[in-house]
């Protein structure tokens, strides 16, 4: 299934997203279009309220437009089924989010693989990458600790881990720094873009954090009468 053009990763087509509110609608999203090919890290800015989650949850297809269409990794992500959404999602992407979202009752190798035995690989072999993604985001030593035995920029390098665990072709990260100190936000931002370059991943990232934004390959910033290249 490729509905894709050229070397574009991710195409949006005259995105409109609107909610219900009161008597009429919240628009939060108009007239968004824009390409990103393979292999660039995109930096998303803009002021609190602009749309930049919302976007990214529409290029995930944790939600829907009102109008236009998504096109990511090959997928009519705006106009698959729920069943077919969950599968692009386990397969296709990495998620990162401001907070990690790791389960408490699971040490962080457990929570790493998670996504991997959803996905139906084999538990032998889905540690074995799990360890070795443990390893590479400094934490091979770390990976019996449960959620509670670790730091903050710990538990993010974990969630970064499991971003990775199914080979993804996108990575998606929402102020992956938001949460952390300036010490640790800088470690996980210089881990999230040397994996993302080693791998050959594209990266979707939104934040507020100018240098982080900086790092980047290209920067989008987000208005709400649409989007900029800067």
């Amino acid at each position: 299934m490729n509905d894709m053009e050229g070397s574009a990763l991710i195409q949006l087509r005259d995105i409109r997203k609107a909610y219900p509110s009161g008597n009429g609608e919240l628009e939060v999203l108009r007239d968004i279009s824009l390409s990103v090919n393979e292999g660039e890290l995109v930096a998303i800015t803009g002021e609190s309220g602009c749309g930049k989650s919302t976007l990214l949850n529409l290029i995930g297809g944790l939600d829907r437009p009102s109008e236009g269409e998504v096109l990511s990794c090959g997928f009519p992500v705006s106009r698959l089924s729920e069943k077919a959404l969950t599968d692009y999602r386990n397969k296709s992407l990495g998620f990162v989010f401001q907070f990690h979202f790791l389960l408490k009752d699971f040490n962080a190798l457990e929570n790493v693989v998670m996504p991997a035995l959803i996905g139906g690989e084999k538990k032998s072999r889905a540690l074995d990458r799990g360890a070795e993604l443990l390893d590479r985001v400094g934490l091979g030593e770390r990976k019996d600790h449960f959620p509670s035995q670790l730091s903050g920029g710990e538990r993010q390098r974990v969630a970064l881990a499991r971003a990775l665990i199914n080979d993804p072709r996108l990575i998606m990260a929402d102020e992956p720094t938001g949460n952390l100190d300036e010490k640790n936000s800088r470690l996980v931002e210089e881990i999230l873009f040397e994996l993302t370059r080693e791998f050959n991943k594209t990266l979707l990232l939104v934040t507020h954090d100018p240098v982080l934004a900086g790092k980047g390959s290209r920067r989008l910033h987000l208005t709400q009468g649409g989007v900029q290249e800067l």
